[in-house]
């Protein structure tokens, strides 16, 4: 099976990776030679610390990268029998990769999109085959991250849904199938979480104190490091599609913005919410508070940290049950769990609501949302559960 992989930045490049060690052909498509010879040196150095720990011999090494190959054009991607985008979150861009597919490829050639956010639907809907168009959302770094969320738009058929999923489990994922919308079940959950780590660092809590509190609960880092692990340049293009979305309903910041204006990048460009030198995180980058309306620092208990991070988790899990973007609530518990680390122990948003008790979040809520705002007024959804008694897995 040969895969074509479009983008040689940090995301085409982990795919890339994922597919060879699997046993898949790869051709990788970059228009900039340097991020292809980046690219390539990140595959190389891979397999050479998997021939080093013995995972693989020296042998296997080589004859695994000699089924890798790259260009700057669409040359070879005709063999194909799927092509993973994974360029710049655009679009326009988007649009015209897929015309461009289009052109040179056969009809049943499936087309998938490592999209963070924008719906799988808007980049279809212009093609001359919508239907074997798919999202095929991987998490960073790509060899580590267990999950996969795949993504069907009402154009999607059956048989795009099956390659997908079967490629996906091939490449040893966790997948789950979510229905399309911005950002998707991951990332949509995702946003209130970091929008709050950033309200939050607003209201004077420290970076490393804010990391630690969330590590504290259970995340396997905190949301400063997964920002700059991500890169803010990424998680600002989310920011953008979300808000146009529920941006008012969850008072999203705009401090993604002055990130990015700052050219603050994350550990991509060394420069984020912490020092990176030869790519390993250090210290607090102390310039980072000029960011925020006010710099001074100040401790926030443990307490309240912990509650403003998981009711907007939770919250807006209620909201995409109900809008139909999962299935049933174990797809979002497994999610949530593989593809941002929420806490295991608590079994997932959703097993984690019932365990709390509905209407108890509810007060709890409300009591956030008269504190802090109209972003934790409870999901209409919850709020009816709580009265009738229904939990998300009693009586569901």
């Amino acid at each position: 099976c040969q895969v074509g992989v479009l983008g040689g930045g940090l995301m085409g490049s982990g795919i890339a990776t994922i597919c060879l060690d699997k046993g898949l052909t790869v051709r990788q498509k970059d228009l900039s030679f340097d991020a292809l010879a980046g690219s390539r040196t990140y595959i190389q150095r891979y397999f050479d610390g998997r021939a080093k720990r013995h995972i693989i011999s020296r042998r296997e090494a080589a004859l695994t990268l000699s089924h890798y190959s790259a260009t700057t054009d669409y040359a070879g991607f005709r063999q194909a029998q799927v092509i993973i985008e994974a360029i710049f979150e655009d679009l326009d861009l988007k649009r015209l990769m897929v015309a461009e597919l289009e052109a040179i490829i056969p009809p049943e050639t499936v087309i998938a999109s490592n999209t963070s956010s924008i719906p799988i639907a808007e980049i279809a809907e212009r093609a001359e085959h919508p239907e074997r168009i798919i999202g095929m959302h991987f998490f960073s770094p790509v060899e580590r991250m267990p999950l996969l969320e795949i993504i069907t738009s009402d154009y999607t058929d059956e048989q795009t849904l099956a390659t997908a999923v079967a490629l996906g489990r091939r490449l040893g994922k966790t997948v789950i199938v979510v229905k399309d919308s911005p950002g998707f079940f991951v990332n949509r959950i995702l946003t209130p979480y970091l929008n709050e780590a950033f309200k939050l660092l607003e209201d004077g809590i420290a970076v490393d104190e804010l990391d630690r509190a969330a590590r504290r609960m259970g995340f396997p880092v905190g949301p400063c490091n997964l920002l700059d692990e991500v890169g803010l340049d990424v998680a600002g293009k989310v920011s953008g599609v979300m808000a146009a979305f529920i941006g008012g309903r969850l008072e999203l910041t705009d401090h993604n913005r002055r990130f990015m204006e700052d050219n603050r990048l994350g550990r991509k460009n060394g420069r984020g919410f912490y020092v990176y030198e030869d790519g390993k995180r250090g210290k607090v980058d102390a310039s980072v508070y000029q960011l925020f309306d006010d710099t001074r620092r100040r401790s926030i208990p443990y307490e309240e940290v912990h509650r403003r991070l998981l009711a907007g988790i939770l919250n807006e899990a209620a909201y995409v049950l109900d809008e139909g973007i999962i299935d049933n609530t174990s797809v979002g518990d497994t999610g949530a769990i593989f593809g941002f680390g929420f806490p295991p122990f608590l079994g997932g948003p959703y097993w984690a609501m019932d365990q709390v008790g509905l209407p108890a979040l509810v007060e709890q809520l409300s009591q956030l949302e008269a504190r802090h705002g109209r972003r934790f007024a409870p999901a209409p959804g919850l709020v009816r559960r709580a009265e009738t008694g229904e939990g998300y897995f009693t009586g569901a």
